[in-house]
């Protein structure tokens, strides 16, 4: 329709021809959203599909509708349009995935458990702090599919098959028509181009890697050993021999997707590498991994929010752990650097202090102050008290820090960029 007020615009048309052109398209249209348009096999494809049934429909003026135009601009378009729209819906789940993530930081935003490095308990941190920091990952998704928005908002429509239309199409006109920033600054480029698609499937792939973490996280937590979640039955599964499993299906599912996304990030990558300048057939390709990737980021969005919204957390048995494991042992060095010795060494007389306390058997909290003075003269009554969990999260108040008082900050933030729209 579009194109058919360019036609006139440009005199190529008769403001009569382009009102039953576009008279006809909206026969078109209505019979697509009807499901009654009849596809024909013999026609090839999706475009003379639709020329044929517009010249059946509107006349021999049907037939005027192609000039100046090619299938290769017709489709380098047809894909903007759609991951366009894609994008927005993309952007709004991400943003749901979010509110999900925020909902229950808020609810446990007293709640202490242990933070891990390699998989080993290293220092205490709140749930809440945990779940932020999916909420920031996925902040950075959403600024990758909005920035790569720009670019896929730019109108390859008018660059014929590679060279340009051969009439003077007002391209800028067209472009704004159409809600784009601009047209293609090169007809060759505008034919030629899938970087779009490739920076919505790295986007795509990226944000997949985020929910593969989060959920490996939450089947870890999900555990007998760790015991800090539960799934709702409704995001579980039972065992098909055991009776008393509960798997946690979707998250695994949700994890594997990621993989899903990677390989059809490398396929387009891979088709693309070595093709000359402009259009060939090899591009037809794209189109798999970009409509597969599309359905499983919607599957992803659907799923994930109601998912984390269900999750029930045991912050009892996560209370108990962080303070395990000697989980504030730096605390105590910082201890004896704020007494005035040099990190380093009240690194190594903490290190000694933890295989004291391994050898026997006793935890941090266990030791008199005479057993510390063994280690450091600068140890003093107020020593024990850094050694508690809730000492250890206020200690971290700087700027992105775990205790109450940042991660409230925290929340105020992530509140903040996810009302943005």
């Amino acid at each position: 329709a579009a194109w058919a007020r360019a036609l006139a615009r440009a005199k190529l048309i008769t403001d009569a021809e382009m009102e039953s052109l576009l008279a006809g398209l909206d026969a078109v249209r209505a019979e697509l959203e009807g499901s009654a348009f009849p596809f024909r096999r013999e026609l090839e494809d999706i475009h003379m599909n639709v020329e044929r049934r517009l010249v059946e429909l509107a006349g021999p003026v049907g037939g005027k509708l192609h000039t100046g135009r090619s299938r290769n601009d017709q489709i380098a378009l047809d894909e903007r349009l759609y991951l366009r729209d894609i994008l927005d819906h993309v952007d709004a789940g991400l943003r749901e995935v979010q509110g999900a993530l925020l909902a229950q930081a808020e609810q446990h935003r007293e709640a202490p458990m242990p933070g891990y490095t390699h998989l080993q308990r290293a220092q205490p941190v709140l749930l809440a702090h945990h779940l932020l920091a999916y909420v920031f990952m996925l902040e950075r998704d959403r600024q990758r599919f909005r920035e790569g928005r720009a670019r896929v908002n730019v109108m390859p429509l008018g660059a014929a098959a590679l060279a340009g239309a051969a009439f003077a199409i007002d391209r800028e006109a067209l472009a704004r028509d159409l809600g784009f920033s601009a047209p293609s600054p090169n007809s060759m480029d505008a034919v030629a181009d899938r970087d779009y698609v490739v920076e919505f499937l790295g986007s795509a792939a990226i944000f997949g890697m985020h929910c593969s973490r989060l959920a490996a996280d939450l089947t870890l937590w999900a555990t007998a050993e760790f015991g800090f979640v539960e799934f709702s039955d409704a995001f579980a599964t039972g065992s098909s021999i055991m009776p008393q499993k509960k798997n946690p299906d979707v998250a695994e599912l949700i994890r594997g997707k990621s993989g899903r996304l990677y390989g059809n990030l490398v396929a387009v990558l891979a088709t693309m590498k070595g093709l000359p300048l402009a259009y060939n057939s090899d591009m037809q390709e794209d189109k798999e991994p970009f409509f597969d990737s599309v359905d499983t980021l919607v599957a992803i969005l659907a799923v994930v929010p109601p998912m984390i919204g269900s999750l029930t957390f045991r912050t009892d048995r996560m209370r108990r752990a962080a303070g395990e494991n000697f989980a504030t042992a730096t605390d105590l060095a910082d201890y004896l650097v704020k007494k005035g010795l040099p990190f380093r060494q009240a690194h190594g007389v903490v290190g000694k202090i933890v295989r004291f306390c391994e050898t026997e058997g006793k935890g941090l909290d266990g030791l008199s102050l005479v057993e510390l003075r063994r280690f450091s003269p600068l140890f003093q009554d107020d020593a024990k008290d850094a050694l508690t969990v809730e000492a250890s999260l206020r200690a971290r108040a700087a700027t992105g820090g775990t205790a109450p008082e940042a991660v409230r900050r925290s929340l105020a933030l992530a509140r903040t960029l996810i009302a943005r729209a």
